[in-house]
């Protein structure tokens, strides 16, 4: 094994700072426990994530301040986390988790915290924008629209049921898997053959002939 990450990851139940080194990292909320009293007491379970976040009390701040005091609120929202390493503890500077946006907040808020004591910086929250998945390409609804607007290019019954004929194997497969695409392109069969009837007696020459249309549409 030739992986030094593995070796330099802090014997841990939380995350550290330096966990966020080589950038920061949006998560999402799954849960939040509260113990009053205790050094520590707000733990933040993030999705994807199987130590906890545990905020100091200047972020635990900047939470109330953005989402409100209930900490149920919280869950499904998303943080940016990133590390300062200008953050102080003992007099010397060992850097720290802190907050860069939130999602649920409508524009930028500053926020005064207290860096050192007797001594407040000034910390500006931008809302987060998290981005929806796009959804996944669906072949056969393409291949099915592809294949019914080549219809409009057939002006001969000869050929269109040369382009039926190519497309078969795919029909086929549209009826066993997507029965509603399946039934698409049977009307649009349906209607262009009842728009090709009066033309029967066209040329050879104009049959359209040369669809080759039984190219597996991609799964």
């Amino acid at each position: 094994m030739n992986d030094m990450s593995a070796v330099i990851v802090p014997k841990s139940d939380q995350i550290n700072a330096e966990d966020f080194l080589a950038g920061p990292q949006v998560f999402a909320i799954a849960d939040v426990s509260i113990s009053p009293g205790t050094e520590q007491p707000v733990s933040i379970k993030l999705d994807g994530e199987k130590r906890v976040w545990r905020p100091c009390k200047s972020m635990s701040r900047v939470l109330v301040s953005a989402w409100g005091p209930d900490a149920r609120q919280y869950l499904g929202r998303s943080v940016r986390l990133f590390c300062d390493p200008n953050v102080t503890w003992g007099g010397m500077k060992v850097g720290g988790i802190r907050i860069s946006h939130m999602s649920h907040i409508e524009r930028d808020m500053v926020i005064a915290l207290t860096a050192t004591k007797g001594k407040k910086v000034m910390a500006t929250i931008k809302p987060l924008v998290i981005e929806q998945a796009k959804p996944a390409a669906d072949g056969a609804a393409n291949w099915a629209n592809e294949h019914i607007a080549r219809l409009g290019q057939i002006d001969t019954p000869e050929a269109l049921a040369a382009h039926i004929e190519a497309g078969a194997k795919s029909v086929a497969k549209l009826e066993a898997t997507r029965p509603d695409l399946h039934t698409k392109v049977m009307e649009a069969y349906e209607i262009r053959r009842d728009m090709l009837t009066p033309l029967e007696g066209k040329p050879e020459s104009e049959t359209g002939e040369g669809f080759t249309d039984d190219a597996d549409f991609p799964a």
